[in-house]
């Protein structure tokens, strides 16, 4: 064998990589956040952690443990700006401090924040409190999801559900079944925006189509991930 010589190329001090953390049965988040983040001029990284194959707030607790070695999974070779857990449901059961608490275990991140934070910050930035939720989940995992919104000062008391706990179904709820359900919603006079909870639920194509018939903002798990990603990531 010949030994030939190399050269290293520097890292572009501008482009500090992103972190996404993604559940091991989302087929979702990753797809979508292709096409949101389809501009980027900076590394996007991605790891997987362990999930149920069904989802209660038990299977959602559970990930606590694994946040921390998953996230060690995460190319280390840079720091990151801004990690990313992609639950929006398990970020209301663990506590956001707590998701970004056990993610900074084991990866150097300036920041963490996760669907949930996410959607949070993304309401005040568009000055709105009143929302219509969406979940395709079972009530167990919709009560702690509105009561930590309810927390932040976002009212939920509009709110319907698709009652599935299986996530292979949930990431193939039509695209139509979405529109009309969260149009139904959003068109109530008592709210001022509406809310599509997980990242496994596909909203990418839904958004605008619910926006046109309501006149009303539209915000989804994986939407509001990504822009509050994108917007802690050009403050640092």
């Amino acid at each position: 064998m010949t030994h030939v010589p190399y050269t290293l190329d520097e890292d572009d001090p501008n482009a500090s990589p992103l972190g996404l953390i993604v559940l091991q049965v989302d087929e979702t988040l990753e797809p979508e956040f292709g096409a949101y983040f389809a501009d980027r001029k900076y590394p996007l990284h991605v790891t997987r952690i362990p999930s149920g194959i069904e989802v209660t707030t038990e299977s959602l607790a559970e990930m606590e443990k694994a946040l921390p070695a998953a996230a060690e999974l995460l190319p280390n070779a840079r720091p990151y700006k801004v990690v990313g857990y992609g639950c929006t449901s398990a970020s209301s059961v663990i506590g956001s401090e707590r998701v970004a608490e056990l993610v900074k275990q084991t990866c150097n991140t300036r920041e963490v924040t996760n669907p949930l934070r996410a959607a949070i910050a993304c309401a005040a930035d568009l000055g709105v409190s009143k929302f219509a939720l969406l979940s395709p989940y079972i009530e167990e995992v919709n009560i702690p999801l509105r009561t930590a919104f309810q927390a932040s000062g976002i009212s939920m008391d509009v709110f319907a559900s698709f009652g599935e706990a299986e996530e292979a179904k949930v990431a193939r709820i039509s695209t139509e079944s979405v529109v009309e359900a969260a149009s139904e919603l959003g068109a109530d006079s008592a709210v001022e925006a509406v809310f599509l909870s997980c990242t496994n639920l596909r909203t990418l194509d839904a958004i605008p189509k619910i926006q046109e018939r309501i006149g009303k903002p539209v915000l989804s798990s994986n939407q509001s991930l990504a822009w509050h990603m994108r917007r802690l990531n050009a403050v640092h």
